[in-house]
């Protein structure tokens, strides 16, 4: 059974996402403070967050960046803002998915349920099957979702990973930020496609952390990127 943690401090809100949630057979626990959810985390194991952004402790922005330094589960974002600044906020940390108050239950429901199809199919295991995939001297091993450069594994999010290994496996095409949106699940019309820049620039930053050398993603100003290889 998928184990969802819902933090959010007005009561009536966590109490109607906890009883929509159950009613589609999750089992969802409550906390009201990012502190009390941090804690819980790595005892309880959860499968994915619902994070409200006001917390009464600490902002939810913060409490999200404390959460993937060591787990790289699903969030969604519950917030009263809407601002497009904030979204892409939310995005650019770690968070899958924004949704503004007020809301509705079963929207939020079937958003849970869209993300937790799409990252289950991610990290499926093909059994039986080869799943690595070698380009040069990268190899992506699908079934450990993982992607490594001479042997050495790169500590990607989902989402670098999912962006890196799409361009690694279509070399020298230029593929937009829509393309890309597309490839971790975002629809391109989500008004996102900025996120995707500092995806690759956080990808750059891990390939350069391993050889100061490794620039193979290519800019194609106005068009999107491209995985070139190595000289």
């Amino acid at each position: 059974m998928v184990k969802i943690l819902v933090i959010e401090d007005e009561k009536s809100i966590a109490d109607t996402i906890v009883f929509v949630l159950e009613q589609e057979g999750f089992h969802c626990d409550w906390v009201m403070l990012g502190s009390d959810a941090l804690a819980k985390q790595p005892i309880d194991d959860y499968d994915f967050w619902i994070l409200d952004v006001g917390l009464p402790d600490q902002n939810g922005f913060e409490v999200c960046k404390q959460l993937r330094k060591f787990s790289d589960i699903p969030v969604i974002f519950l917030t009263a803002r809407d601002s497009e600044i904030d979204r892409i906020v939310g995005l650019e940390i770690g968070a899958d998915d924004y949704v503004s108050k007020p809301f509705s239950p079963r929207e939020l429901v079937a958003r849970v349920k869209v993300i937790l199809k799409r990252t289950q199919r991610s990290t499926e295991v093909i059994l039986g099957e080869n799943t690595q995939i070698k380009i040069g001297n990268f190899v992506i091993d699908e079934s450990s979702v993982a992607i490594y450069y001479a042997e050495e594994r790169l500590i990607f999010t989902r989402h670098e990973y999912q962006i890196f290994a799409h361009l690694l496996q279509h070399p020298q095409q230029v593929l937009s930020r829509d393309q890309l949106l597309t490839a971790v699940g975002v629809s391109a019309d989500s008004g996102y496609e900025r996120t995707i820049d500092t995806h690759i620039k956080a990808i750059r930053a891990k390939l350069r952390e391993l050889n100061p050398k490794l620039d193979v993603i290519k800019t194609h100003r106005g068009f999107g990127y491209s995985f070139e290889g190595e000289d």
